[in-house]
């Protein structure tokens, strides 16, 4: 890194935030703030005038929220590091804001020296997330996408003639036991083969037995 200090653009809604922020990180001798936006539009401006190396940024804002200002300033700023500075943990704000291009994720709770800390990280392209953040990515990613089983899909009825025919017992007899008519067992059998993906009442009795649902 050169000696030149870190540029910081501020875009947030709260007018103390920006204050605050800018009086602390000023006091910093390698950072450098340039800039400081109520709003996404105005802070895409700045963006745009100062080509700052990081912009610490707000979620929740009128008009032009921070999913949308970052995914436009990383749109013309690709070498820009954005750094979500906010309240929220919760996964429609998390996720959006990360793949719209967010470098680092810290919670407005951060002590000062760790947001400086993570603006320097930052400038160095090391990412810095709150450790609640990125154990909710690891638990996404690495958590196996289990496919529910076919027969998970049949109705409580379909369940009952599937495990019946698997017992051996004829349409007729699947309909004495259910109170139902015979075309209704007809009806039953033609939808839970097509869900389980198989072509006749055999085929049906192997996947009941297989997967235990005969009993």
């Amino acid at each position: 890194m050169s000696d030149r200090p870190i540029t910081v653009l501020i875009i947030d809604d709260h007018e103390m935030v920006r204050i605050g922020l800018a009086a602390v990180l000023n006091t910093e001798e390698d950072i450098e703030v340039v800039g400081e936006a109520e709003n996404g539009e105005s802070g895409l401006r700045l963006a745009r005038e100062y080509k700052p190396n990081v912009v610490l940024m707000d979620l929740v804002m009128e008009g032009m929220d921070g999913v949308e200002t970052t995914r436009r300033i990383m749109e013309e700023l690709p070498d820009c590091r954005i750094i979500v500075l906010t309240s929220y943990l919760d996964d429609d704000k998390v996720y959006p804001v990360l793949e719209a291009g967010a470098f680092s994720y810290l919670l407005k709770t951060s002590r000062a020296s760790e947001i400086a800390d993570a603006i320097r990280a930052a400038a160095r392209g090391q990412s810095v997330l709150e450790p609640q953040v990125a154990a909710k990515i690891m638990s996404r990613f690495r958590k196996p996408q289990s496919r529910p089983l076919p027969h998970e899909d049949l109705t409580e009825r379909e369940m009952e003639v599937l495990k019946l025919l698997a017992q051996g017992k004829s349409n007729q007899e699947i309909a004495d036991e259910l109170s139902i008519g015979v075309k209704t067992v007809k009806y039953h059998l033609t939808n839970l083969f097509a869900k389980l993906g198989v072509e006749d009442r055999t085929q049906a009795a192997i996947y009941a037995h297989r997967h235990k649902l005969a009993d």
